[in-house]
C-alpha cells in the first residue's frame, strides 16, 4: 500500500488526493487496513519529493493456471528483469504458465468495488445512494454490502456514500472476469497455492482470476 500510494503520488503529479483520483483510491484503502496516518504522509511525501529512492512501474502479467483459469497479475517493480523471473516462475512452479500479453487480459473488466458495513445502512437506502451516483450494481456479500461501479463512477459513488454517511470498508479498482471458470479437486489446491504464492511476492499489488470454487472446497483449503 505504501508503494501504491508513492507511485500514486508521482504518476499523478501532486501530493492532494483531491486532484488526484489515483492517490485517493490508495488512501481509501490504505486507512481501510488501518495504516497509522504518519505512514501514508510519508509515502505522499516521498512520491511528490526529490527522494533518491527507488522508481517504481507498473507492469502486468497475464497468464493461465491449473484447469485453464485466467490469471492476470498486477505489480509495481523498480526492476523488471527481477520481477518477471519470479513471476515466470511460480506460475512454473505450482502449475501454470505465463503467456504473452493480451493472451487473458481481454476477459477482464476494469471495475470499481466499494464493500460496505451492513450496519451503517439498509439496502434501500444504500440502492438509492449508489444506483443515483452512477454504481452499476449493489449485491449482497455476506458480511457485507459489495457496490459495484465503472472506472468513472467509481469516485462519484464514492463520495455519494460518504456524504450519506455509509460505512465504506473497502474502496478499490478492480479487474474482474467477464466470465467464470469451475476449478474442483487438485486442480483447485494447485491453483490455491499458486494465487498465494503470486500474491507474496513483494512486487505484486494485485492478483486477479477467473476462477469459480466450490464453497466447501474453498472452505477446506482455508478460504
Amino acid at each position: 500500500m505504501i508503494r501504491e500510494i508513492t507511485v500514486a503520488a508521482r504518476l499523478g503529479n501532486s501530493g492532494d488526493p483531491n486532484v488526484n483520483p489515483r492517490l485517493r483510491t490508495a488512501i481509501v484503502a490504505a486507512k481501510g487496513a488501518s495504516m497509522p496516518s504518519d505512514n501514508i504522509e510519508r509515502a505522499i511525501k516521498k512520491g511528490t519529493g526529490d527522494s533518491d529512492g527507488a522508481v517504481y512501474e507498473d507492469v502486468t502479467y497475464e497468464g493461465y493456471g491449473p484447469g485453464g483459469v485466467a490469471i492476470l497479475v498486477q505489480a509495481l517493480t523498480d526492476n523488471r528483469n527481477r520481477t518477471v523471473a519470479d513471476v515466470r516462475g511460480t506460475f512454473t512452479k505450482h502449475g501454470g504458465n505465463m503467456g504473452e500479453s493480451g493472451c487473458v487480459n481481454y476477459m477482464f473488466h476494469r471495475k470499481g468495488v466499494l464493500l460496505v458495513d451492513r450496519a451503517s445502512v439498509d439496502e434501500d437506502n444504500l440502492m438509492e445512494l449508489a444506483l443515483e451516483a452512477g454504481a452499476e450494481d449493489v449485491s449482497d456479500s455476506g458480511d457485507a454490502w459489495e457496490v459495484t461501479t465503472g472506472p468513472d463512477a467509481f469516485e462519484p459513488v464514492r463520495e455519494s456514500l460518504e456524504k450519506g454517511a455509509v460505512t465504506v470498508s473497502r474502496a478499490e479498482i478492480a479487474m474482474l472476469p467477464e466470465n467464470t471458470v469451475k476449478v474442483e479437486g487438485s486442480d483447485a489446491e494447485k491453483l490455491v497455492k499458486l494465487l498465494d504464492a503470486l500474491e507474496d511476492n513483494a512486487d505484486v499489488q494485485t492478483v486477479s482470476a477467473n476462477a469459480d470454487f466450490d464453497e466447501d472446497m474453498l472452505a477446506q483449503l482455508g478460504g
